[in-house]
């Protein structure tokens, strides 16, 4: 093991008797269930953590050197040179930023990203907002009103933050979790219209897709709405086939074409920030939904727009994907499929069951996230060790993530440190289900 690194120190806050009266009434409120998550980021080195440079999928903190394994650049588009290289030639014609609102107007690449992802995903239209966050809080309300909202428990926080908006807006929402899509059918029979459905697709934590032909019959049997927020599907997964190059599928448009349904009863919900690596969000829909939430998504009317350089990577990477997209898939599955056959020879249990590109491993001591995380850090390796309320107490662990742009000796050294840490620390088994 090398020797313990610590991270560049903090700057200490400023004395309590500093502050005004004011301030006090806000930082001495209870953060109640996200107080652990404070204690990590101000505490541990691989929270809130200052990159100082990259070099392909190593970052360098202070005088650290770590191999990445956090990022949601799942494709290693933010390092494509072809990408990186066509951001000039947009900025010379269109400045840094079109800070026009879209109510007001949009640069052309907008219309033809638009109609690129709606030729791509299969969908009749889309329409582009900054992010996914702006997308829930806004997107969610516009389409529930004073109807009925129901979100999966396990889904995305930003969802249920647009929930709580809903709710302040008149409308009525509930919970349900996946594996007891009964109840969920009891409470559709009798909930108000509009009626809406909100679960993710590739989930953030374990990896794994929604039971989607059973959500869907569900919405037609009862005249609802299916949002899918498929954030860390889109651009990963797509349309199977018998000549596609992996199991992930073909030209990544995201988990409906992937499991094979269509876009009835269904708004795909997803951003560019994962695989395109850019800072750009959607929602697909048919034309007149889209019409419609011009006028009644805040984001469209209020937020200022996506930087030139955002639009420039977010249309470049959607030509990239039509060249060279199932290739990186392929090599993306190759290299996740790597990693997942290493753990289960260390006798190392995940929560992924997909074999897509986002592995949790959960400890069976909880009490022991800052440990492993440190010991991880100081082994080089960067990764995010999830706590409560994050995710549920028996799912607390460290989750790997990788990309296109990791290679075959950065999973076989991230292998071996894994393998040195399950004799140290109480690490799921394989074929162990999760202590709860």
């Amino acid at each position: 093991m090398t020797d313990t690194f610590e991270a560049p120190a903090r700057s200490l806050p400023r004395a309590r008797d500093t502050f005004s009266p004011a301030w006090r009434y806000v930082l001495d409120h209870s953060m109640g269930l996200r107080s652990e998550l404070d204690r990590m980021r101000r505490h541990a080195p691989f929270y809130d953590a200052i990159v100082d440079e990259i070099d392909g999928r190593r970052i360098r903190i202070g005088d650290h050197w770590l191999t990445d394994f956090a990022s949601c650049n799942y494709l290693g588009l933010d390092l494509d040179r072809e990408i990186i290289e066509t951001v000039p030639s947009y900025l010379d014609r269109w400045g840094t930023h079109p800070s026009w609102s879209r109510l007001i107007a949009s640069p052309v690449p907008y219309d033809e990203i638009e109609r690129s992802l709606a030729s791509l995903l299969g969908a009749e239209d889309a329409l582009l907002l900054p992010t996914i966050t702006h997308i829930q809080l806004s997107v969610l309300p516009a389409l529930v009103g004073t109807g009925s909202l129901f979100v999966e428990v396990h889904a995305h926080q930003t969802a249920h933050e647009g929930a709580a908006m809903t709710a302040a807006r008149g409308g009525t929402v509930g919970r349900f979790r996946e594996d007891r899509l009964d109840r969920l059918e009891r409470r559709l029979r009798t909930a108000p219209f509009p009626r809406l459905i909100c679960v993710d697709g590739v989930h953030s934590m374990t990896g794994n897709g929604p039971p989607l032909a059973e959500l869907l019959a569900l919405a037609r049997e009862h005249d609802a709405l299916l949002y899918v927020d498929d954030a860390h599907g889109f651009g990963v997964v797509g349309e199977r086939g018998p000549a596609e190059s992996s199991p992930y599928g073909d030209r990544g448009n995201g988990i409906v074409r992937h499991l094979g349904e269509s876009y009835d009863h269904l708004i795909l919900v997803g951003g560019f920030s994962k695989a395109y690596s850019s800072l750009l969000a959607f929602v697909a829909c048919p034309t007149e939904v889209k019409e419609y939430l011009k006028s009644a998504a805040g984001p469209y009317i209020f937020s200022g727009p996506s930087p030139v350089a955002s639009l420039a990577t977010g249309l470049v990477g959607l030509q990239v994907n039509e060249r060279r997209g199932d290739e990186l898939r392929a090599r993306l599955h190759r290299l996740t499929s790597r990693l997942l056959d290493g753990l289960r020879r260390l006798g190392l249990g995940t929560l992924n069951t997909s074999g897509f590109p986002i592995v949790e491993i959960p400890l069976t001591d909880p009490d022991r996230a800052d440990e492993l995380g440190r010991y991880l850090y100081d082994r080089g390796v960067f990764a995010s060790v999830v706590p409560f309320p994050v995710v549920p107490r028996d799912q607390v662990g460290v989750r790997i993530q990788i990309t296109a742009a990791n290679t075959d000796a950065e999973i076989d050294d991230l292998l071996t440190v894994l393998g040195d840490a399950a004799a140290r620390y109480p690490l799921l088994p394989v074929g162990a289900p999760p202590a709860g």
